[in-house]
């Protein structure tokens, strides 16, 4: 059996991220979202994950390009003085692996943004990670703490097939061979300790590669490509006009990906290409 999640990453950042996720939802085929608890719409989020809890929502965990929850001090530094992580995901891996001291700052501010969705009566299915950071060894390692502690059964392993990929899009070519040969490096690392913790994963993720271009006619090629079991697929979905989003990701085509995800091409390809639609919980979304 085919069977796919379809998730929309940065709930709660914006206005604009946040309406593409209610679209997707009531409109479209998306099965799940993933909040990010330092945006700046993540009350309004919430407040609507709480009105559909059919709607499966995780966390997407920020460490980068993104503000954190907690105020800390001391050395070495977390964030900036206004509490922002910073925007470069090379610099801010290598500070996280190399400075030990950060790492109990880690610890508490990955536990923060977990506790805050709960207190606000988000019931958390799954973790994943902007620009997948949820996957580095030292956040790894400290979610596999977290995970079993707060009931949390899902985790997106963060690996896509090149081949497949390139088959359809041979843009950026360089840049997606370091980027699937260093995620399925970490993927070797994560899978057996998720197996030991009995942490569900797809097996396979699409939306690394051509992240923030998922339009529609990428989506039906990509959905030919899918296997047997389960598989994820995220996306990006906006509106705009939408301040943060043309600030954050200036290149997102977060229109575009969210015509792909109301489409009835889309809904048509599933059908014909027998893909269930589910969400990490095993629940199936029908439609229209």
């Amino acid at each position: 059996m085919k069977e796919l999640v379809i998730n929309a990453d940065d709930f709660g950042l914006s206005r604009g991220a946040n309406h593409g996720v209610f679209r997707g939802w009531e409109e479209g085929v998306l099965t799940s979202a993933s909040l990010m608890v330092g945006g700046d719409t993540f009350e309004e989020a919430a407040a609507y994950a709480r009105a559909n809890p059919a709607l499966q929502v995780g966390l997407h965990l920020t460490l980068v390009q993104g503000s954190g929850v907690l105020t800390q001090h001391g050395l070495p530094p977390l964030t900036d003085a206004s509490g922002y992580f910073g925007d470069d995901p090379v610099l801010a891996g290598m500070r996280f692996f190399f400075l030990k001291p950060l790492r109990k700052k880690l610890h508490l501010e990955i536990e923060a943004q977990i506790t805050k969705c709960l207190d606000a009566g988000v019931d958390l299915s799954h973790i994943d990670g902007h620009l997948s950071i949820h996957m580095h060894p030292v956040v790894f390692d400290i979610l596999c703490e977290l995970m079993p502690r707060y009931g949390i059964k899902s985790f997106r392993l963060t690996r896509e097939n090149l081949a497949a990929n390139l088959a359809q899009d041979r843009k950026r070519i360089f840049g997606k061979c370091a980027d699937a040969f260093i995620f399925a490096s970490l993927a070797r690392r994560c899978r057996p300790m998720l197996d030991r913790l009995g942490i569900r994963y797809a097996a396979e993720v699409k939306g690394l590669l051509n992240s923030g271009r998922m339009t529609e006619q990428y989506l039906l090629r990509a959905l030919e490509s899918v296997g047997e079991g389960l598989t994820e697929i995220y996306f990006h979905p906006g509106s705009r006009p939408c301040p943060t989003l043309e600030r954050r990701m200036p290149d997102y085509l977060h229109d575009q990906e969210l015509a792909a995800l109301t489409s009835a091409n889309t809904r048509q390809k599933l059908a014909q290409l027998g893909i269930r639609l589910r969400n990490y919980r095993g629940e199936e979304k029908t439609y229209a």
